[in-house]
């Protein structure tokens, strides 16, 4: 590692701990708690890298971005923060950042970027001034700062500059909608409309209407979601319900990026960023034949996955906070929530995820009688919510070849006389690996040493599965 690098943070300790590294790593290191100081050695030419806090005493760094980009627009800056929220992602972006890097930090990861930043000294586009904030746009669009949410912010941040299609999956409830909104309300189309269809709640044979519009009825009355989402955004959500004919059509307008209202003959032009969502393996659906392969890779662009909410449980306390405060924003009684509350919301098992927690929040601003909810109130509503009843469970005691062998069952009863997709073998012993290297992952925090012990395979095998196995990584050893 060539180069000189300016570490700005006010914690003495992160300053130290990033000065050593770095020395170590053969670069050579300037540090300083303040934003003026930093902005001085930039002016005077000095370093080749930036790495920085954004909120110091006498500032936030995200405000110099620009003024950096202008004076030195092939200095890359490397971001650092402890707000974690998608807002800071996303500001981060718009003003330049070269890479932004959410507080807790993996040292080995902060050294990674400074590495490439210092090999590649690339030229950043120089991106407009943002616009300053308004009310309006300070409304986090999601809630939480999570490790299992920094990936998704980040994947995030980096989609608001383009027009790439992206599908987003994760089960019911995990706030895919929200995703998809934002990367409206943020991104370039954010001037178009924001419109969104749900195939499951389509009649199939009303599917292609629905998107395509109709010749039957002229002018805006018979315009479909692609005509209404022009210049916009088109949210497909569960796309994995469409029907075969339906998926089709679609694959030919994204092809063409032209269609014919059902029944017309006038061609007219698709102008809508497509993003899609669904709770559904769409892959374990290709092999089945029941969606298309050719159209999963046309919306698969950029994958955004959404953890549920049983494996973020630290942004518990700051989503019930947020949905008493819109409670009450909607005519509600002010509530607030003790932490012993919050740690019994903490134990819960959120099988219908956030939003099962946002109504239970609200039924809760609806019959709390006492300002403070208590643990007491809690536990009575979880008791009597709908989720709480008991799921039909697999036998207990059922050994794995037996749950395997029962799926295989279903698999071979659903194709009746015929016989599944040629490819059976490799496609099941894929359906095995990706929860077994999934979840060893995380028993092992993102360690990949570690799986792979674990797992008892070469640690370059691992690597290879995981790239094949689209697998995301989250690391979670902290070094900070």
């Amino acid at each position: 590692m060539e180069g000189t690098v300016i570490v700005a943070d006010d914690d003495r300790t992160i300053r130290t701990v990033l000065s050593q590294a770095l020395t170590r790593a053969g670069a050579r290191v300037r540090s300083t708690g303040t934003v003026s100081t930093m902005w001085r050695w930039i002016e005077e030419g000095e370093g080749d890298c930036v790495v920085t806090d954004v909120m110091m005493p006498d500032g936030d760094a995200l405000d110099l971005l620009p003024a950096i980009r202008r004076k030195r627009p092939d200095l890359p800056v490397i971001v650092m923060s402890a707000q974690n929220t998608v807002m800071t992602a996303i500001r981060a972006t718009e003003v330049g950042a070269y890479e932004y890097v959410p507080k807790p930090f993996d040292l080995r990861e902060v050294l990674s970027q400074v590495n490439k930043a210092l090999s590649r000294r690339r030229r950043l586009y120089q991106p407009e001034e943002p616009p300053t904030p308004t009310e309006e746009t300070q409304k986090l669009p999601l809630i939480g700062r999570s490790p299992a949410m920094q990936e998704v912010y980040r994947i995030m941040a980096r989609l608001m500059t383009t027009d790439l299609g992206v599908m987003i999956s994760g089960e019911s409830g995990t706030g895919k909608e929200l995703v998809a909104r934002a990367l409206h309300n943020f991104g370039q189309r954010k001037g178009g409309d924001f419109v969104a269809i749900n195939m499951a709640s389509v009649p199939p044979d009303m599917i292609e209407v629905e998107l395509f519009g109709t010749a039957r009825q002229p002018g805006p009355d018979g315009a479909g979601k692609f005509e209404q989402a022009n210049g916009g955004t088109l949210f497909l959500d569960e796309v994995g319900d469409m029907p075969l004919e339906a998926q089709t059509r679609l694959l030919r307008v994204l092809q063409d990026g032209q269609f014919m209202r059902v029944g017309g003959r006038e061609t007219l032009t698709a102008d809508a960023r497509i993003v899609a969502a669904t709770h559904q393996d769409l892959r374990a659906l290709v092999n089945e034949g029941r969606f298309r392969e050719d159209l999963f890779y046309r919306l698969n662009i950029v994958p955004v996955r959404l953890p549920p909410l049983r494996d973020r449980l630290d942004d518990i306390p700051d989503l019930a906070r947020h949905f008493l405060r819109q409670a009450e924003a909607e005519g509600l009684p002010r509530h607030s929530i003790s932490t012993d509350a919050l740690e019994l919301l903490r134990k819960e098992t959120w099988t219908g995820n956030v939003r099962e927690l946002e109504n239970l929040m609200r039924r809760l601003a609806v019959l709390c009688p006492d300002e403070i909810i208590s643990a007491s109130v809690v536990e009575q509503e979880i008791k009597a919510r709908p989720s709480s009843l008991a799921a039909p469970q697999a036998e207990q005691g059922q050994r794995l070849g037996q749950a395997i062998e029962s799926h295989l069952r279903r698999y071979f009863d659903l194709h009746g006389d015929s016989l599944p997709p040629a490819g059976l073998y490799e496609r099941i012993i894929k359906e095995v690996e990706l929860p077994l290297i999934a979840l060893s992952l995380s028993a092992t925090r993102g360690n990949q040493v570690r799986t792979a012990e674990l797992l008892g395979i070469n640690r370059n095998t691992l690597r290879k599965k995981i790239q094949d196995l689209d697998i995301s990584v989250t690391r979670g050893k902290k070094m900070m």
